[in-house]
């Protein structure tokens, strides 16, 4: 079976369920992905946002990858995105994806 999304993706790892309709079509959907809680992220650094700052870049400066903005959004509880660079002086999380450890007192 091919991925449907690729493993950079946020929902990777989102389960699939299959519905099937009334004429016996089945309709596949991705089930609902629970945003982790912050405190199941390792902090690796804090990023103050400056005027002008885009969440793309700043996951590109840390994460190496503007497409993973959504790790910052999961570790920062933020639903939408903007929100994140909306206020200047505001304190992001930069952390390690959820489930791998950071070292303590590092």
């Amino acid at each position: 079976m091919t991925a449907i999304f690729p493993p950079t993706s946020r929902y990777a790892l989102t389960p699939t369920g299959t519905f099937v309709r009334a004429d016996g079509t089945p309709v596949t959907y991705l089930k609902r992905r629970f945003v982790p809680a912050p405190e199941n992220f390792a902090l690796l650094q804090w990023h103050r946002v400056v005027q002008g700052e885009r969440l793309d870049r700043i996951a590109a400066q840390y994460l190496g990858d503007p497409e993973q903005f959504w790790r910052l959004c999961d570790a920062n509880r933020a639903l939408r995105p903007d929100e994140l660079t909306e206020t200047v002086g505001r304190r992001l999380a930069i952390t390690l994806p959820e489930g791998i450890p950071g070292v303590p007192h590092a």
